[in-house]
Order: structure tokens, then C-alpha cells, then sequence
């Protein structure tokens, strides 16, 4: 029997987000497969009391979002640093359906720094900072 890594492996794709949060990464993980269509949890893995880490919370988790792989972590809280706006997620939603249904979940409980708006080649635009501290650029094209 072999042994599960401890890290897994996020096949196709070189480059993986990799969010950390204090304490509540089962409960971010919970909400953005709530959140956005066709999401899902692909693995997790709980500290264990031999672990550097808080029993019970995650050492690792993917969830997988509308096809792109997130890993994340739970790390003790005098050690996490803060999500800020400086670095967030650009997602081109396919339709309004879509851009309505995944910026009405993040507003809910997070803060709208703009929009949405009609900018450009973009019917809409907005910038939004979910729950967690992460940020978010949903954007849908115009038809042409």
C-alpha cells in the first residue's frame, strides 16, 4: 500500500493558486463551491495532533472552481497574513446568468469595491472582495 503525499498532485496546471487562511479554510472552502457553478472539493487533509499546525483543521485542501484548481491551508492565526486587494481573481463569466449569479454570492457577505459598470469591450465589470478578504474581477464581455 503506498503512502498518500502529503501535498497531492494538481495535474494540468504548473501554477496553482494557493490560499491561506486563519483558521476558517474548511468553511471558504464550503462557501466557494456554494458560490460558483460547477465547483467542487477535490481533497483534504486535517492536521493530526503530530503535525505543526491546530488538529482537526486543514493542512490541505483543492477545490476545483469553474475548472482551475485552488489549494488551501489553515495556518495558526499569529502567523497568517491578510488577504489584500492587491492580488485577486480575474474570471470573463460565459454569460449574465452567470456574472449575476456568482457576484450576487460574493457581495452577500463581502464589500463591492466598483460596479458592476459598463466599461470598454465589457457589458459589465466589478471588482468585489468576498467574505474571506479575497478578491475578485468578474467581467462579461459584450456580444458582438
Amino acid at each position: 500500500m503506498t503512502q498518500e503525499p502529503v501535498i497531492p498532485v494538481v495535474s494540468g496546471q504548473r501554477i496553482t493558486p494557493f490560499l491561506t487562511f486563519s483558521g476558517n479554510a474548511e468553511e471558504a472552502m464550503n462557501y466557494y463551491v456554494r458560490t460558483f457553478p460547477n465547483s467542487k472539493l477535490v481533497s483534504l487533509r486535517r492536521f493530526t495532533k503530530d503535525d505543526r499546525g491546530v488538529e482537526g483543521k486543514i493542512m490541505n485542501g483543492i477545490i476545483e472552481i469553474l475548472g482551475q484548481s485552488f489549494m488551501v491551508l489553515d495556518m495558526e492565526k499569529e502567523h497568517c497574513p491578510e488577504f489584500t486587494w492587491a492580488v485577486s481573481f480575474y474570471l470573463e463569466c460565459k454569460d449574465d446568468a452567470e456574472f449575476d449569479l456568482i457576484f450576487g454570492g460574493l457581495k452577500s457577505d463581502g464589500k463591492v469595491l466598483m460596479g458592476p459598470v459598463e466599461m470598454n469591450d465589457f457589458s459589465k465589470v466589478t471588482w468585489v472582495t468576498d467574505c474571506f478578504g479575497v478578491t475578485w474581477q468578474l467581467v462579461l464581455r459584450k456580444k458582438s
